[in-house]
């Protein structure tokens, strides 16, 4: 990999695309090709960030000759640091993440082997980094080496995100460092380099991190303006009157009334009168809870879709819609999911070795029933039709010997 890391670096020494393809071409490897090795990652800078800011950054972004969403994703990374809007992409996410899953052939039959091959850590990290695209936008996820357990089962040696900064989805490259010019970047939809990644998610597609910065944004200065005024109004103003003209005394007065603390006391000179000027000031709660509670309502429905799931409701019935919402986005993600695995994901590992070929991956529905739906389908399925009872010792782990005789009511004698 070393060699491969070297070649990179000199990859991007030349500015012709036939040139780059041609040493893309030599530097792949056994392992792998890495699009991450070579890129010149920078810390980013955390500023404070307003509306004019955000509003700037997502011009840049749309700049249909020379895109740029650098700025974009810095306001992006200090959105996310906000609890609710965490919570939110959270719930979102997690909801997909923990369904069951399968590969199945072309029969509908499960693959248990192959399945397999799909449940460990970093299919799991894939599936995350996919749904992450509905909030950041296009994804760029970079494939590991190939290596084998103390089993021998094939996997990938984890997965990581291209940094976004560095990649140029409208144009399909990579560039060296963030803001360079599209056009000296290396093409990841092409040759060897396709083999190892996955691009998730529309070229233009910005996510709905996008809708959710301004609220953040609102959100973020509201809480500060908040701090400000309890600072200023939340205790008793401390006011001392003296008739001594000593500027050494004037700041012994100062520098008592500043020590206080906790403590509420202090020794003064004589002549020094001490006023507790309480605060009027009782409007704090509609002037900013009342608009973080709106800020925190908006990015609910920006990411959910809804309130309810989240948020606290006010009745059974409309919990209930907005449960069938949540679930109905959802599934939407899951789709898209799917359909990333089964267009993206499987070609390539089947390009690379993976037992896989001729199989679908698929979301095993039946395994988030609750266990009063289970029950049901199971009864409608045995009224209507022969259900092997090796169905019910492989699911349940009871052995079953025969059926039983059909049980009748006794009768009933009426005086």
């Amino acid at each position: 990999m070393a060699n491969l890391i070297t070649n990179i670096r000199e990859w991007f020494d030349r500015p012709t695309r036939s040139e780059i393809m041609t040493l893309a071409r030599k530097a792949s490897s056994k392992q792998g090709l890495k699009v991450t090795a070579q890129l010149l990652q920078q810390t980013d800078t955390l500023t404070k960030k307003d509306i004019a800011d955000w509003r700037s950054a997502h011009q840049m972004a749309i700049d249909y000759e020379n895109p740029n969403r650098c700025r974009l994703y810095d306001i992006y990374a200090d959105a996310v640091l906000d609890a609710h809007l965490s919570g939110c992409i959270g719930q979102r996410k997690g909801k997909t993440l923990q369904k069951d899953f399968r590969l199945v052939g072309k029969d509908g039959k499960e693959n248990t082997e192959a399945t397999t091959l799909l449940q460990q850590e970093w299919f799991t990290d894939f599936m995350d980094l996919c749904l992450d695209s509905r909030f950041w936008g296009t994804t760029l996820i970079q494939l590991g080496d190939i290596i084998h357990d103390e089993d021998g089962i094939m996997r990938f040696d984890g997965v990581e995100l291209v940094p976004r900064k560095h990649v140029v989805p409208e144009y399909g490259v990579v560039v060296r460092s963030p803001g360079d010019d599209w056009h000296s970047g290396i093409p990841y939809t092409e040759g060897d380099f396709a083999n190892w990644v996955v691009p998730v998610g529309k070229g233009r597609d910005l996510g709905l991190l996008l809708k959710c910065c301004p609220s953040c944004i609102s959100k973020k200065n509201m809480l500060a303006f908040w701090d400000m005024f309890g600072e200023i109004f939340g205790q008793p103003m401390r006011i001392a009157h003296t008739s001594s003209p000593d500027e050494s005394e004037r700041r012994r007065i100062e520098d008592a009334l500043q020590n206080m603390g906790a403590a509420f006391w202090s020794l003064f000179p004589e002549g020094t009168d001490i006023e507790i000027k309480e605060s009027s000031r009782g409007d704090a709660y509609n002037v900013y809870d009342k608009r973080v509670d709106r800020c925190n309502s908006e990015l609910s429905k920006a990411v959910l879709m809804q309130t309810m799931t989240i948020d606290s409701g006010s009745s059974l019935s409309q919990s209930e819609v907005h449960l069938e919402i949540f679930e109905r986005v959802t599934e939407s993600d899951a789709a898209m999911v799917a359909n990333v695995v089964n267009g993206r994901l499987l070609p390539l590992m089947v390009r690379h070795g993976f037992p896989v070929k001729g199989l679908r991956f698929q979301w095993n529905n039946a395994a988030s029933y609750t266990p009063a739906e289970q029950r049901e389908i199971e009864r409608l399925l045995l009224e209507y039709y022969e259900i092997p009872p090796e169905y019910f010792t492989d699911k349940y782990g009871v052995q079953i010997a025969g059926t039983r005789e059909a049980k009748t009511q006794p009768d009933r004698f009426f005086d």
